[in-house]
């Protein structure tokens, strides 16, 4: 769901029990991608000294914090509250998507009901996420990559863990599976298909597919990277890449 001229509408639910506050800038940053943060609204107890940390990034950020007390002890009554406001928002509020910041599969259902009424949702948590939570979202974001394209050279900071190589990628089943497969789906006759057309057609098979969890800011040097697929650019007269192409090399022999 990249952002248009006409930006999308977009509102922000945010489970403060569930994500740490020192994500909140590059989460905001990484929203602005796909449109424009209407609502943006942050869920707690706002009376325990834990959620100190939110309550900064809120008042940063214009974030409306929405005070739920904890009634009884097991329950999360955050859920419930930031459920009842997304099906408000849902039938009062002309939005074109969701954003749901929580790792908590208590949302899975959240997602799919948004979703059979026509509205995106990109969902972003941790790796614990369920895998249930993350297959109901359009789009799903692992926090711990945010902020991975503010500096595409960045690689202590940004990206702490090293970057697999060309073996350990082409050992990857899973990954060249879903490029195989977006590449057949958008190919022509020879072969070739756009990469941005691979890319959202892997997104409809895996919402948390993005080159940053290996470790790639973009798509295109993930499949240079691996070493099995060819890589064509097309640019204007002033050298600026218009399109990319990409097809798998043909094994020798064939």
């Amino acid at each position: 769901m990249p952002a248009a001229p006409h930006s999308p509408r977009l509102a922000v639910l945010i489970d403060a029990d569930n994500v740490s506050p020192s994500n909140c800038d590059a989460l905001l940053a990484e929203i602005a991608k796909y449109g424009v943060a209407s609502v943006k609204r942050v869920y707690g107890d706002w009376t325990t000294p834990r959620l100190k940390g939110w309550k900064e990034a809120a008042n940063v950020h214009a974030i409306a914090p929405i005070q739920q007390f904890g009634y009884t002890t097991g329950k999360n009554a955050t859920d419930s509250a930031l459920i009842i406001d997304a099906m408000d928002l849902l039938y009062t509020e002309r939005l074109q998507g969701f954003c749901l910041v929580s790792s908590d599969s208590d949302f899975t259902r959240l997602a799919s009901r948004i979703r059979e009424a026509g509205v995106d949702v990109i969902g972003f948590g941790e790796r614990k996420t369920p895998q249930a939570f993350v297959a109901a979202c359009d789009r799903f974001v692992y926090l711990d990559v945010l902020g991975a394209d503010a500096d595409e050279e960045a690689t202590d900071a940004v990206q702490p863990r090293k970057r697999p190589t060309a073996s350990e990628l082409r050992q990857d089943a899973k990954l060249l599976n879903l490029l195989r497969s977006g590449i057949a789906a958008a190919s022509d006759d020879e072969g070739w298909a756009q990469l941005g057309t691979v890319g959202s057609h892997i997104a409809k098979q895996a919402p948390d597919f993005d080159s940053r969890n290996w470790r790639f800011v973009k798509l295109v040097d993930l499949v240079t990277a691996i070493g099995l697929f060819e890589v064509e650019r097309e640019t204007d007269g002033q050298g600026r890449t218009t399109s990319i192409k990409v097809r798998e090399k043909k094994r020798r022999g064939r």
